[in-house]
């Protein structure tokens, strides 16, 4: 390019020679100038050409896709030239065949864009040669120049493969070798990779592993890859694809169809297709009787040859060669034994192919076998085997039990030999009842029955004792065919009935204190039993209950009487109802119990007087008063029973002087005066001259009950008489009057006044006196004398009253010593006249500062001077002194009279004293005058009296300028949106006139006014409204400033103001929600839609561009960010999704704003449908495997179902399909219904009968699109054979009873059973199985599923079940129905002795009074139940003696168990309060001889017995049980232990058992039966009284706590239980109060007890200012009258004088321990330690932290009674830090301080900018004090920290003592005794527990930290506890290494009291 301008200007210039010399110097130079300036001009003159921006390449070269990659239209180049002239260029190009594919469009300047014009295709032609031209615009001779343009095509993949002509059928014979078949060539007219193919072989039916095809110099070879057979297929449909290898972009694909049929060859044997499994055919049919037919066809389908039948030797049927019809050849009978089983005939059929062609060698048969039936005919009656059976059974036996037979070898047998319902009879009971059953009901040709037990509820010996009744066998086809039997059953009496009681409850009474053998009551009972079970059996016993011991029971009348009178039992007072059980057994006392309960009542007697519940009563009465103080009303109670004369009580006043007085109610005791008692009377008859207030009068009152003999007891009432003053004073004279001059000094007597009270105590006797009014601070008077004296200092001149008082009346009080209201008092006037002396000057009046005008007229009077003498008669003169005057100007310069006479101007009356003007006043010259005014008084007796005054003058300016703005106008700009009284512009204006106040005020457009605020004071202009840009480009007013002048001046001034924008609009969507549809095959880049947002903001602000949000379009779709053209970006799938929302987004100001956040945005929802397009092929849903029905499938049942599915739009005909069944259904043997478009369903058309065997139907689905996708799938449809012959069992017979015996071991075979089917193949295979009861029987028994084989389980239990009724099933394994039938077996198992004895509970509850006589109280055990039943079959058996023993829990020997009666008594003596519950271990035995109880016994070997008709086996099993061990399985089957003990020879008496000799072992109650746990409670009596738990009990009340607080408790315990223990408390006494202030208001009681917590409660309000502390005493008494007392102090403090302590430790786990830790603190203090509050720890930020607890308290110090400061405290602590040190990191103390800090106040707010400031400055300061502390504490607080450091490093002697490395390291918080203040070093850490580091608590250490040096070195050795102690002291003290000065900062100013106790803490 070129540098040169482009133009130049050139100056030409004149030359004339001078001489000739100097024209021959210059010649030749300025030849060559003008040929070289010549040269230029013409260079510069002439036009060159221009060129092409190529940046030095030859030639233009462009690739481009072709279309439609690149489409017509596209922008494809950019073309660029360049002129040295700079004229206008034009781009062209020259006319040829190539150049018609571009077209140029000059854009003006040097710039023309190249656009494709017409479209590429790469095939046609591949490259474009284009000549382009350049022209400039020269006027004259423009230039043009050439440059050539190469535009080369680059392909792109857009021709599909195309297959070359080829054969598109072939036929191959089946089992040929594999090879090659065919070959197939496509082309693609693509180039490179695009036109490269590649063959790939697809089979419909998806058979792709039968053929292949491979990809051969471009060629595709078919070759066969495995054997084809006909009979699988004979069609294969192949189609051949060609691809294309693009490797990007879509890739295209040619296809080519093959069909390559098989054809058949014969070599598949014949197949049976119609084969019936099984016929059935009468014994009674004809010769010749069809009976079925069977069909087979040529397994070589394509060849089809015949086929002929044949039946193997068979004497009963034939057989037709040709129809394959079987027929019978002779009679049938079922009977004949030949070869068949139950009636079924095996024939088997042949079927051989007769070939047509030469080729086969030898004919091919199969064989097939069907089964014939011969049905039965009825001819048989079912048969008992006995005529008659004899039965008996015990009442109430168990639902199911059979019953015996009594008879011996009985037959209970039933047999029918028919088949099936012909053999089939049911059994039944005539007539029916529901007592008994038999079983089974219903039974099929032989059968076991068994009679058993219905309803075992109505076999009752009591209702019937025998029963007679019929058993029927009748056949269910024919009722007409039966036969029947007597059955007689014996019912056997059983001991079923409990005795009954007469009563549920019996209510007895008897009176406290009966005497021995007086009748309490009486029980009875009845059993409607017989005999001993009976009535006449039944024994009354164990009597049990609190008296039981006391009383005797007959056992067999069953009276109760009294055994032991006295005792508490039979005190009512103590015990008023006592409740009791009785057992009544029947059998003589051996067998069933009954219980009843009685309820004794002890009836009252009078034996207890009535009890004050105090010694003696007090109560107060004033004087004149009606009633006492307080209400007095006398309570005496009485023990004996309520509502009873023995409890009334009435009281009656007995002795005392005064008694008449008083009166008392007899019902209720309230004790009241009669009449008002006069105090100065009772004194004169009991103690003249006695000064007390207080006199006692003295009563006794009695409380009597009203029984017999009546019972009483006195108490003594001390009534307290106060005096009241009611007696005012006297005065002796009511006036007094005296004159005194007015010069009188103070101090002077003046008189005396005198009065007397005639009250009777001090102090309402006692007169004071004082001045109630008149004395005007003149006059005092003494309290005592009565004296009134002059007041010091007063004076009583009446000039210098207001009113000139002579005359002064004073009104004295006489006031006596009462308090309060009671306060009594009277007047005497007294009047004191002045005399006046004249000695006073003159007073001048207040002059005011006068304001003239300074143009005042001459003569014009401005003020008047007045002045006044206090005394009479004064003579005033008025003049000015001119030495005094003075005057100033304007400046305030002093203005001298010589320079302006201003006292010329003005002029003073002497007189009466007016001021004139004189002459005009010059307020420029003189703006203030002072004039000095001097008065006389001329009648004066001593001495001259003057006073002088001054009078102000202001000269006033006239108003004659207008206000003046420093600007002529304002300019000023601001942001839109500026927040409201935001600064816009300050206008100010001047006023040389004194009238300088100017006021401002905007004037204008009222609108742009609104959107402004103007201070009228000081002209600020501020934002009052919102300023949009968008409405006001610029505000432009006016501002008018006045002055305060009369009248007012004003000026004018302009001010423009401009407005400059913000983003503050968000952008908007032009229209609103729009949808949008585009097909799915739509290509990327399809338009399908313009979005237009505007914004209203301008510029940048202005500007949209638009966004999409990506996962909404999922890469599918993009929009241009600045047109808003949404199109498409990637290939679309309806099927994948059919709908898009798509999120577009608007943005402003993206470009500059986006980042840092200034860009606004609009969001648009638009919805784009996905139209559908024909491009899914259906899927077919088939069941997978045969389906399989059998040849009885009803014909409107469907076969199948089949269902299809389309992934295109199920809603246009793309989606939906249709169904046909193409092929395998020649015969039409089957049907397709279609449902919907995608369901149909497979039904036979015809019956199935006989058409048996597999179907292949093909099911062709077709979609209805267009054109419509084809598939095809087969479904196999399997008729098989119906199973209808049900197993029947052989052996044994049904219900066949076997006995086993319960020691039977786990897996004894009991029996086999067998059962046979009729049918044939998988139907008659027999399969066994045991069926559930309701018992659950069957889990006991296993039965083998192949053989039949009955095992045993589980353990046999005779005790828990006798006989197992379970039901064995036989199944076929036929189908589609399995096939089954029951045998009802009756398991009995036969007894074994195997159990101990056993309790039927874990433990017992049972009571025991304590300090009862041993032996008193006894209570018999529960009895033991013996699982081993009795025989029936045995009646020799009877059962064994139960022994108890006690085994565990009575070492000390406090109880007695009887072995035999199993009655528990009581040995020792019990005290509850020593041992409250005793756990004893019980054990019942049957070796009541103390024999080893697990000894191995002797067992009955048993045997299994099977009884039936035909005869039974025994097996013969042997096992020996250990009774101990099963004796666990009572209550925990899962709790057995495998114990083994040997027998004892030794013998112990049961006297003698202990637990110790038998093994060592432990019980266990819960896993052992024989064990029970007897768990004895002592009962409670009231024998202790309740304590305390401190004599003295402490607390403390802040004076801001609130009314009904309740602070603290008084807490006392007592070690008896329930009522005994129930403790009420009271306050006794007075509340004294101590060294009290500010407490003479609380009248009432200031605290309340709770009588039954103890809490304490507040009953006034404290104040501030209040003092003292409180004392009481406090009664705890139960409820028996035992009592405790203790002392309570009760402190006043302030809430500043607690202390807190912070734990580490949760509020419960403190509330545990606190009483340790005040306590401990307390002792090593020697002070009172009160606890306040305990709560949660708060950390400074506000937040709980949940591990800490705050504890606040204040001490007390013990001598005086006063209240520690915090400071003492902390002292306190620190002097005993040595001491506190284990408690404190025992409870886990982090920290003490003041329970509240004074909080350093801030002024109020006064602008961020002041408070930055502010803290600054408080900052630095604070920063400079605490390091100037910091330095000046590190030399005096040298010594004071190395001693602390001793405190751990060197403690207990002067060395070193890790000889004692357990000691802990003292680590106490806020405690050092050898600190300042008591605090640490401030470069100690802070104490803390070492596992709790938080930022609230813990301290920062470091490593000058003494605390962790040290606990680094103590646990090593000695070498390395010197070698860390010198690195220690070595290390510098550098402070700025562990302070967080900031964090000190905070604490300083949140924390005032750090400050004050010198920076006392330890986390700095």
């Amino acid at each position: 390019m070129y540098n040169e301008p482009a133009n130049c200007d050139v100056d030409y210039k004149k030359v004339r020679l001078k001489g000739r010399g100097a024209q021959g110097r210059a010649t030749g130079h300025q030849l060559i100038q003008v040929i070289i300036l010549t040269t230029l001009i013409s260079w510069i003159s002439a036009n060159r050409p221009p060129r092409f921006a190529i940046d030095g390449q030859s030639e233009i070269v462009l690739r481009l896709k072709e279309s439609p990659e690149t489409k017509v239209g596209t922008h494809i180049y950019t073309l660029k030239g360049f002129d040295p002239d700079n004229d206008p260029l034009t781009f062209g190009k020259r006319n040829s065949h190539d150049s018609e594919i571009i077209r140029i469009e000059n854009t003006g300047g040097n710039e023309a864009k190249v656009y494709l014009a017409k479209e590429l295709d790469r095939e046609v032609q591949d490259e474009y040669a284009i000549v382009l031209t350049l022209t400039d615009s020269h006027y004259s001779d423009p230039n043009y120049v050439t440059q050539s343009f190469l535009l080369l095509v680059e392909d792109i993949n857009d021709n599909v493969p195309t297959f070359l002509p080829y054969q598109n059928a072939i036929e191959i014979p089946e089992g040929s070798p594999p090879g090659v078949v065919s070959t197939l060539e496509a082309t693609d007219a693509d180039e490179g990779a695009y036109g490269q193919v590649v063959y790939y072989l697809q089979e419909l039916d998806g058979d792709n592993d039968v053929f292949s095809i491979a990809t051969h110099q471009g060629k595709g070879i078919l070759k066969l890859e495995l054997e084809l057979d006909y009979e699988r297929k004979s069609l294969y449909q192949l189609r051949i694809l060609a691809i294309d290898r693009a490797n990007q972009g879509p890739i295209n694909t040619g296809t080519a169809a093959i069909l390559v049929k098989v054809k058949d060859l014969e070599d598949q044997p014949p197949e049976f297709v119609e084969v019936q499994a099984v016929a059935r055919i009468a014994e009674d049919a004809p010769i010749g009787t069809r009976v079925l037919r069977v069909r087979a066809i040529d397994g070589d389908r394509g060849i089809n040859n015949p086929i002929v039948y044949g039946l193997e030797a068979n004497d009963l049927f034939d057989i037709n060669p040709q129809t394959g019809i079987v027929r019978t050849l002779t009679d049938l009978d079922r009977e004949e034994e030949s070869d068949q089983v139950n009636g079924a005939h095996i024939l088997r059929i042949s079927a051989t192919e007769l070939s047509k062609s030469n080729t086969q060698i030898a004919p091919i048969t199969v064989r097939t076998e069907v089964t014939v039936i011969v049905s039965d005919v009825n001819d048989e009656i079912p048969t008992f085997g006995e005529q008659m059976y004899r039965c008996e059974v015990n009442e109430n036996a168990q639902t199911n039990t059979p019953l015996n037979f009594i008879d011996q070898d009985i037959q209970n047998l039933v047999f029918d030999h028919d088949e099936g319902n012909n053999g089939t009879f049911r059994l039944f009971l005539d007539p029916p009842n529901d007592l008994f059953e038999i079983v089974p009901e219903l039974a099929v040709n032989e059968a076991n029955f068994m009679l058993r037990v219905k309803n075992s509820k109505s076999l009752d010996f009591e209702q019937f004792t025998e029963i007679n009744f019929t058993i029927f066998a009748r056949e269910i086809d024919e009722p007409s065919r039966y036969s029947s039997a007597h059955v007689q059953i014996f019912i056997r009496d059983q001991n079923d009935n409990f005795p009954e009681f007469s009563q549920a409850i019996y209510n007895a009474s008897v009176l406290e204190n009966s005497d021995q053998g007086t009748m309490v009551t009486q029980v009875q009972a009845v059993d409607v039993d017989s005999g001993d079970f009976g009535t006449m059996g039944i024994r009354y016993t164990n009597l049990r209950g609190g008296i039981a011991h006391l009383l005797h029971l007959n056992p067999i009348t069953g009276i109760i009487t009294i055994r032991q009178p006295g005792g508490s039992a039979f005190d009512r007072e103590i015990i008023s109802r006592h409740y009791l059980t009785v057992e009544a057994i029947d059998s003589v006392g051996l067998g069933n119990r009954n219980t009843a309960q009685i309820i004794i009542d002890i009836e009252d007697v009078n034996d207890n007087a009535p009890t004050f519940p105090q010694r003696q009563y007090e109560t107060k009465l004033l004087e004149n008063q009606p009633e006492f103080e307080t209400p007095l009303q006398l309570e005496a109670r009485d023990a004996d029973l309520n509502g009873t004369e023995n409890s009334q009580v009435t009281y009656e006043i007995v002795e005392g002087m005064y008694r008449s007085n008083f009166t008392i109610d007899p019902q209720s005791g309230l004790l009241r005066p009669l009449h008002r008692f006069d105090f100065e009377e009772l004194g004169d008859r009991r103690s003249e001259g006695s000064s007390s207030s207080i006199r006692e009068i003295d009563l006794l009152v009695r409380a009597r009950d009203s029984g017999i003999p009546m019972l009483s007891t006195v108490v003594p009432v001390l009534i307290y008489v106060q005096d009241v003053n009611d007696n005012p004073p006297i005065f002796q004279r009511s006036f007094y009057a005296k004159t005194v001059a007015e010069d009188l000094p103070g101090g002077s007597p003046v008189l005396e006044v005198n009065a007397i009270d005639r009250d009777g105590s001090s102090p309402n006797n006692a007169v004071v006196y004082r001045i109630q009014t008149g004395a005007g601070d003149k006059y005092i008077i003494n309290s005592e004398t009565g004296v009134i004296s002059v007041a010091q200092g007063a004076n009583l001149d009446p000039d210098l009253t207001d009113n000139k008082q002579t005359l002064y009346t004073l009104t004295v009080l006489a006031l006596d010593g009462g308090l309060g209201n009671s306060q009594l008092m009277t007047t005497c006037t007294v009047n004191i006249s002045i005399q006046d002396v004249n000695n006073k000057p003159p007073v001048l009046s207040d002059m005011p500062a006068l304001k003239i005008l300074e143009n005042t007229l001459v003569g014009t009077q401005v003020y008047r001077l007045q002045a006044s003498d206090p005394d009479l008669n004064a003579i005033l003169r008025y003049k000015l002194n001119p030495e005094h005057c003075e005057a100033r100007n304007e400046e305030g310069a002093l203005v001298k009279s010589t320079e302006y006479d201003f006292l010329g101007a003005f002029e003073v009356d002497a007189i009466d004293g007016s001021l004139k003007v004189i002459k005009l006043i010059d307020r420029e010259r003189v703006e203030h005058i002072k004039l000095a005014i001097t008065v006389e008084d001329l009648a004066a007796a001593k001495g001259r009296q003057m006073t002088e005054g001054f009078l102000i003058i202001q000269v006033l300016d006239e108003n004659d300028n207008n206000p003046k703005f420093k600007q002529p106008f304002y300019r000023q700009s601001i942001t839109e949106n500026s927040i409201n009284g935001a600064m816009i512009v300050n206008v100010l204006a001047s006023d040389v006139d004194k009238n300088r106040t100017i006021t401002y005020a905007l004037e204008g457009n009222p609108i742009y006014r609104s959107l402004m605020h103007l201070d009228p004071q000081t002209g600020e202009i501020v934002v009052a409204s919102k300023i949009d840009h968008e409405q006001h480009q610029w505000l432009n007013f006016s501002v008018r400033a006045t002055d305060s002048g009369v009248p007012p001046r004003s000026s004018l001034v302009d001010v423009y103001v401009t407005v400059l924008d913000e983003n503050d609009n968000n952008p908007y969507f032009v229209g609103g929600s729009k949808n949008y549809s585009i097909s799915e095959s739509a290509p990327p880049g399809t338009r399908i839609a313009t979005l237009q947002a505007a914004d209203a903001d301008s510029g940048d602000f202005g500007k949209i561009t638009f966004l999409m949000d990506r996962i909404s379009s999922q890469g599918k779709f993009t929009i241009d960010a600045d047109t808003g053209v949404l199109t498409v970006a990637d290939r679309l799938d309806r099927e994948s999704k059919d709908s898009y929302n798509l999120v577009i987004e608007a943005w402003d100001n993206y470009q500059f704003g986006f980042l840092a956040g200034e860009s606004r945005n609009a969001f648009k929802q638009v919805f784009i449908s996905i139209l559908d397009e024909n491009d899914n092929p259906p899927e077919v849903s088939l069941p997978r495997s045969c389906v399989l029905i059998t040849e009885y499938h009803e014909l409107h049942e469907k076969v199948a179902s089949i269902a299809g599915k389309d992934a295109d739009n199920p809603s246009t005909p793309n989606g939906r399909l249709d169904f046909s069944i193409t092929q395998g259904n020649k015969d039409g043997t089957f049907e397709l219904r279609q449902v919907d478009p995608w369901n149909a369903q497979i039904f036979a058309s015809k019956s199935l009968r006989n058409r048996y065997g597999n179907y292949s139907l093909t099911i062709t689905t077709r979609d209805l699109g267009v054109p419509a996708n084809i598939v095809h799938n087969t479904l196999d449809i399997c008729v098989s054979d119906f199973n209808d012959h049900a197993p029947v069992f052989v052996r044994p017979l049904h219900n066949t009873t076997v006995r086993v015996p319960e020691n039977a071991t786990v897996g004894t075979l009991i029996l086999q059973a067998q059962a046979s089917d009729a049918d044939m193949g998988q139907n008659a295979l027999v399969r066994y199985r045991l069926k559930p009861d309701p018992l659950g029987s069957y889990k006991m028994f296993e039965v083998d599923a192949n053989t039949g084989e009955l095992f045993l389980r589980e353990p046999l239990n005779r005790e828990k079940q006798k006989i197992h009724e379970i039901r064995i099933e036989a199944y076929d394994q036929g189908l589609p129905t399995s096939l089954s039938s029951d045998l009802d077996l009756t398991i009995y198992v036969r007894n074994v002795n195997d159990y101990e004895p056993q309790f039927i509970v874990n433990e017992i509850n049972v009571n025991f009074t304590e300090h009862a006589d041993p032996g008193a109280e006894r209570i018999r055990l529960p009895d033991t139940i013996d699982k081993d039943q009795l025989d029936l079959d045995d009646p020799n058996e009877a059962p064994s003696q139960v022994c108890y023993f006690i085994v565990g829990g009575n070492e000390e020997g406090y109880f007695r168990l009887d072995p035999e009666m199993h009655v528990l008594s009581v040995e020792r003596e019990l005290d509850r309060e020593v041992v409250a519950n005793f756990t004893l271990l019980v054990r019942a035995t049957e070796n009541c001889r103390n024999d080893s109880s697990h000894a191995a016994e002797k067992r009955r070997r048993m045997s299994i017995e099977i009884t039936n008709r035909v005869g039974g086996f025994v097996h013969h099993q042997q096992n020996a049980f250990d009774r101990y061990k099963h004796s666990r399985e009572l209550r925990s089957a899962e709790s057995e232990l495998d114990l083994e003990y040997e027998p004892g020879e030794d013998m112990v008496s049961y006297e003698n058992y202990d637990a110790l000799e038998e093994p060592a072992r432990d019980y266990h109650p819960e896993s052992d039966s024989t064990i029970i746990k007897v768990k004895v409670r002592v009962l409670d009596i009231n024998d202790n009284p309740p304590r305390f738990r401190s004599k003295v009990f402490t607390g403390g009340i802040t004076t801001n706590a609130d009314f009904g607080l309740k602070f603290m408790r008084v807490e006392a315990t007592d070690a008896d239980e329930g009522e005994n223990g129930r403790i009420g408390y009271y306050q006794i006494g007075e509340i004294r109060q101590t060294l009290s202030e500010g407490l003479e208001n609380v009248k009432k009681a200031p605290f309340l007890l709770d009588p039954e917590t103890g809490e304490v409660q507040l009953n006034f309000d404290p104040q501030k200012g209040m003092k003292g502390y409180f004392d009481f005493v406090v009664l705890a008494n139960d409820t028996l009258g035992m009592r405790d007392i203790a002392h309570v102090f009760i402190y006043l403090l302030r809430e500043d004088q607690k202390v807190r302590f912070v734990f580490r430790l949760q509020p419960d786990e403190l509330r545990a321990r606190v009483d340790t830790f005040r306590d401990t603190l307390g002792n090593i203090t020697e002070s009172i330690v009160n606890i306040d509050e305990i709560k949660v720890h708060e950390n400074k930020d506000g937040s709980v932290d949940k591990t800490k607890t705050d504890l606040y308290m204040h001490l007390v110090e013990r001598e005086d009674n006063s209240i520690y400061e915090v400071g003492e405290v902390l002292k306190l602590i620190d002097s005993h830090i040595e001491s506190l040190d284990g408690l404190f990191k025992d409870l886990n103390v982090l920290d003490t301080q003041p329970a509240e800090a004074q909080l350093l106040t801030a002024g109020p707010a006064r602008g961020p900018l002041f408070v930055w400031l502010v803290f600054t400055n408080l900052f630095l300061a604070t920063l400079l004090v605490v390091t100037l502390a910091l330095c000046a504490s590190q030399r005096s607080g040298y010594r004071r920290q190395l001693r602390a450091a001793k405190v751990n490093i060197f403690r207990g002697h002067s060395s070193l003592s890790l000889q004692h490395t357990q000691e802990p390291a003292t680590r106490v918080p806020n405690t050092n005794k050898h600190s300042v203040q008591g605090s640490n070093p401030i470069w100690l850490k802070g104490y803390e527990n070492e596992w709790f580091k938080t930022d609230d608590n813990g301290s920062i250490g470091g490593q000058d930290s003494l605390d962790d040096n040290f606990l680094a070195v103590a646990t090593q050795d000695m070498q390395e506890t010197l070698k860390g102690t010198a690195k220690l002291f070595s290390s510098s003290n550098d402070l700025n290494r562990s302070f967080n000065l900031y964090n000190q900062i905070d604490k300083l100013t949140n924390n005032a009291h750090i400050l004050a106790r010198k920076l006392e803490t330890t986390e700095l």
